[in-house]
């Protein structure tokens, strides 16, 4: 069983997340998407929200499973077998960080490959945090996150105001 792990906050999780988990889903047996409970970012969504809204837009998936995660990814990784994790990235920006980050997950647990996955390139600008952004401020979210996720959104801003 080739297993993967696909971290991070997902907070919202947008098309471009679901466009490098279905990618990664023809590379591997198994994806487990591993939302990360403390990510050093304000988080708009509870952790279950989280995970709650990543199992919803990826139910289309039979090889995936969803859950949330504490600590050093590499122990995460360790605890399901994997033999992979899956990073999106969307602009060269982004690899420096990854690269770095990589290299820290391999000298930690050197049988642990990283993978690298662009999404296409209509969703490539797509960020979690621009979302926020413009479904805080009303415009138009439904272009960028699945429909259950615009609808936690709104909800989520109505709470707010």
């Amino acid at each position: 069983m080739r297993r993967a792990i696909y971290p991070g906050s997902f907070d919202p999780v947008t098309n471009g997340h679901l466009d490098v988990l279905e990618r990664a889903t023809g590379l591997f047996d198994e994806v487990i998407v591993g939302v990360a409970r403390e990510n050093n970012k304000q988080s708009l969504f509870t952790i279950e929200e989280r995970v709650s809204l990543v199992s919803s837009v990826s139910k289309h998936l039979p090889r995936v499973r969803v859950m949330p995660f504490d600590g050093l990814l590499v122990n995460f990784a360790r605890q399901h077998e994997a033999v992979a994790l899956v990073r999106g990235l969307r602009a060269v920006s982004d690899f420096e960080f990854e690269f770095q980050l990589a290299l820290m997950n391999r000298k930690l647990e050197p049988q642990l490959e990283t993978v690298f996955l662009m999404p296409r390139e209509e969703l490539i600008y797509i960020s979690s945090r621009l979302v926020k952004e413009i479904g805080k401020l009303g415009g138009r979210i439904d272009l960028f996150v699945q429909p259950e996720v615009a609808t936690a959104l709104r909800a989520k801003f109505s709470e707010i105001s």
